[in-house]
């Protein structure tokens, strides 16, 4: 009996030992190295399919004495304060002159009635043709960008984004049409300029209304000078590919997502989308038929009533603000153009209005 009793604990002590070792694996295993975030740990690359649930107009034109018709073309960041700033396009009523316009606020409940600043009178971007924005953080130089088309693709700079009398005059990224846009542009307009920089390069996409998606490059140390090797990356229809192209990072991948707005039938806007490995891959369709969209018309829902067929000229809310354009793919948000249905006429005079929609059916 004495040594059977002294065996009992000893073998519960082992089988102790064993357990408390796999416990502290684990859980060793289970934490992020130093420096390390949730999604190093279980990363997350997008869906094959989407579909989103859409608010009604988050942003109208205002009633301003600007005479504007429409807000279109957005672009969305979020400073290091969580303050979002929206930039867009207003169209002038009857005139249909293009200018940009700034409005900035803290939640986004406040985006319909926050001040509009018309940036044209505003700052030193001033007047004229000025169009599709993009705005980003340029790390390296601790500047902000806006990257717009004024016939070419022009940029202005501030170092303080709450300030939108700040910007500076306009001046090119590139100061012609390159030859290769020239020979495929047909009747359309090189327009819609969006840039992304990965750890070496910066790389300037485009569009020309005739069913190509354009790649100029240059190096990260200097941008924004020395914009050039222009390419054709990616090729269809007119109507397949017709422009409000923008690129992203898939946070914590080495995926990237392009979205390019398209023109279905009766003439309503969609948005198809592509994944490349790397800046410089091969474009491969993810979701990229009008039945089937990266978004459109065929899934996004509109629970307070449909307001609009178009899914038009948008970006999705990025997860970072600088010009790696990353996106977490967990939580897509886009904020997009849309429009009466019933609503016709010259295209400067559709009353365009801007919408938020959110992903309903992310897989993370």
């Amino acid at each position: 009996m004495p040594p059977t009793l002294r065996l009992r604990p000893r073998h519960h002590r082992r089988h102790a030992y064993v357990a408390l070792l796999i416990a502290l694996l684990a859980a060793f295993l289970a934490v992020p190295a130093e420096g390390a975030t949730p999604e190093d740990v279980s990363r997350q690359d997008l869906p094959g399919s989407f579909r989103w649930s859409s608010t009604g107009p988050v942003i109208s034109p205002q009633q301003d004495g600007s005479n504007s018709v429409a807000v279109k073309d957005p672009s969305v960041v979020q400073d290091k304060n969580g303050r979002w700033h929206v930039f867009m396009t207003t169209a002038a009523r009857t005139s249909g002159d293009w200018s940009l316009a700034h409005t900035s606020f803290d939640d986004w409940s406040q985006a319909a009635t926050a001040k509009q600043t018309h940036l044209e009178t505003a700052s030193a971007i001033g007047p004229g043709y000025r169009a599709a924005p993009h705005a980003f953080y340029f790390a390296p130089k601790d500047e902000w960008y806006l990257v717009y088309q004024t016939g070419l693709p022009s940029y202005s700079t501030t170092k303080d984004i709450n300030d939108p009398t700040s910007w500076s005059a306009p001046k090119n990224l590139m100061d012609s049409v390159p030859d290769v846009v020239q020979d495929n542009i047909g009747d359309g307009n090189w327009l819609d300029f969006y840039v992304i920089c990965d750890d070496a390069k910066c790389y300037l996409f485009s569009a020309d209304d005739n069913g190509h998606v354009y790649r100029s490059e240059t190096t990260v140390a200097t941008f924004p000078n020395g914009f050039g090797n222009t390419q054709i990356v990616l090729e269809d229809s007119r109507a397949a590919l017709f422009e409000g192209g923008a690129v992203y990072r898939v946070q914590d991948t080495d995926t990237y997502l392009l979205i390019w707005e398209a023109i279905g039938g009766n003439g309503i806007r969609y948005y198809r989308s592509f994944t490349s490995k790397g800046l410089t891959g091969t474009w491969q369709p993810l979701a990229a038929t009008e039945a089937a969209p990266f978004a459109g018309s065929a899934n996004v829902t509109f629970p307070g009533g449909a307001w609009t067929k178009d899914i038009s000229h948008g970006e999705l809310i990025r997860a970072s603000n600088d010009q790696t354009m990353t996106i977490d793919p967990c939580r897509l948000r886009l904020l997009y153009q849309g429009r009466d249905p019933n609503s016709g006429g010259e295209y400067s005079q559709l009353p365009y209005r801007l919408g938020l929609a959110t992903q309903t059916d992310s897989t993370c």
